[in-house]
């Protein structure tokens, strides 16, 4: 297969254009990115809403005010060309996702690296999050390509924070990766990342003071604008118990026990990945607890189930049956696109209350996928896999951190 690789990665691009043109994406979210952007400079940003049906009847924009200033070209565009250089840019992002996660996994000189990231990108291209934020033109793709490619090309400790910084400055979930550079010991980077969302964040205070006080005081906290928690289409740890034990979910006890629970999972894991310094482990570990814990994780932000799936086939745990388990799981997830189904039968419902038990169990299937990859990066390589210590190689993916860059 890996000889044809080309080939699969050309047949899945064609079908993708072909999809597109047969039916053409309503990208909702690009639409708010692009009306909503100009308003960061005449005031009422987060007035702004976008009219469409229930269960979100509006969609406001969400974001920091400094996402507003990155997406302000878009309104200097027609809105068809916006579109397709939004969908060029995604699917590339994907691309730049599969061999950045490559890169981490693998070093050195890797004769089937190229033809394995053209395969993932074939393959990733139908993923269920993947399909998602193409059709409705979020970011999430861009975010993923930005925090990958920082931690796995740039040699500087002041290119990999600054890089992190400024997607983090753009939508929060990327300051996940924080704790890639915190768990590797890259002090220098993590300085670099936080000096960098700070002065990204003072940037859009000195351009809109309004609406950076409104929304960093006010509306960052408030999750009710940004849509029903307890819709499937919230894929967060807190999504799905409040579907399982009803909406005041968060207040009970079994909300603690399962926040402990999903927080020692990582602990471990990223413990174990520390210590034979499986690089993508450490990072797939920090960004997928990022999308547990946050209050809303839409099905369109686990675009970070590629990466995962990519170190469960090829990484020092592939033959352990629980790697293969979990990447069934996710194969079956996001290639059987279980939470549109869920979608389509809720909708068909009046507002759930209690919800479902039906809908409610494989509505938690991404925190089930995410929970079974943190067991099998803390389970460790198998002995014959796990091969000498290779002290050298957290430096080469760290460049030159102690030589004060």
């Amino acid at each position: 297969m890996t000889r044809h690789a080309g080939w699969f990665l050309a047949a899945s691009l064609t079908l993708h254009v072909l999809a597109v043109i047969v039916f053409p994406p309503m990208p909702l979210d690009l639409r708010v990115y692009r009306e909503a952007s100009p308003l960061v400079l005449s005031g009422g940003l987060y007035d702004y809403q976008l009219h469409t049906s229930p269960p979100i009847p509006v969609l406001p924009f969400t974001y920091p005010p400094f996402a507003a200033l990155v997406f302000l070209p878009l309104s200097w565009i027609p809105w068809t060309a916006a579109i397709a250089l939004w969908q060029a840019a995604s699917v590339g992002a994907l691309a730049v996702m599969c061999a950045c996660a490559d890169r981490l996994l693998f070093t050195g000189r890797d004769r089937n690296g190229r033809s394995r990231v053209m395969l993932w990108t074939a393959g990733g291209l139908w993923l269920e999050p993947v399909r998602h934020t193409l059709d409705q033109g979020q970011v999430n793709l861009l975010l993923g390509a930005l925090v990958l490619g920082a931690l796995a090309l740039l040699r500087t400790a002041a290119g990999r924070g600054t890089v992190l910084g400024l997607a983090a400055a753009v939508k929060l979930t990327p300051a996940f990766g924080g704790l890639y550079l915190l768990a590797t010991r890259q002090w220098r980077a993590a300085a670099w990342a936080l000096a960098a969302a700070v002065g990204a964040t003072a940037l859009a205070w000195q351009v809109a003071p309004h609406e950076s006080v409104r929304y960093w005081f006010t509306l960052v906290t408030d999750t009710q604008r940004i849509g029903p928690l307890w819709s499937v289409r919230n894929q967060s740890l807190r999504g799905a118990l409040s579907r399982l034990l009803g909406p005041d979910a968060d207040t009970a006890v079994a909300w603690w026990t399962a926040l402990a629970l999903v927080t020692v999972l990582p602990g471990r894991a990223l413990w174990n990945a520390v210590r034979r310094q499986d690089l993508l482990g450490i990072l797939i570990t920090a960004e997928l607890y990022g999308l547990l814990v946050t209050p809303i994780s839409w099905s369109h932000h686990w675009v970070w189930c590629l990466p995962t799936m990519i170190w469960l086939a090829h990484g020092p745990a592939r033959r352990r049956l629980l790697s293969r388990v979990a990447l069934v799981a996710w194969a079956i997830t996001t290639v059987g696109r279980v939470v549109p189904l869920l979608i389509r039968a809720e909708d068909g419902l009046p507002h759930p209350s209690p919800y479902p038990a039906l809908l409610a169990w494989p509505g938690a299937a991404y925190a089930v996928c995410a929970v079974l990859s943190f067991l099998a990066i803390g389970a460790g390589p198998e002995a014959a896999d796990a091969g000498p210590a290779r002290p050298t190689r957290v430096d080469e993916a760290w460049g030159a951190r102690d030589q004060g860059r």
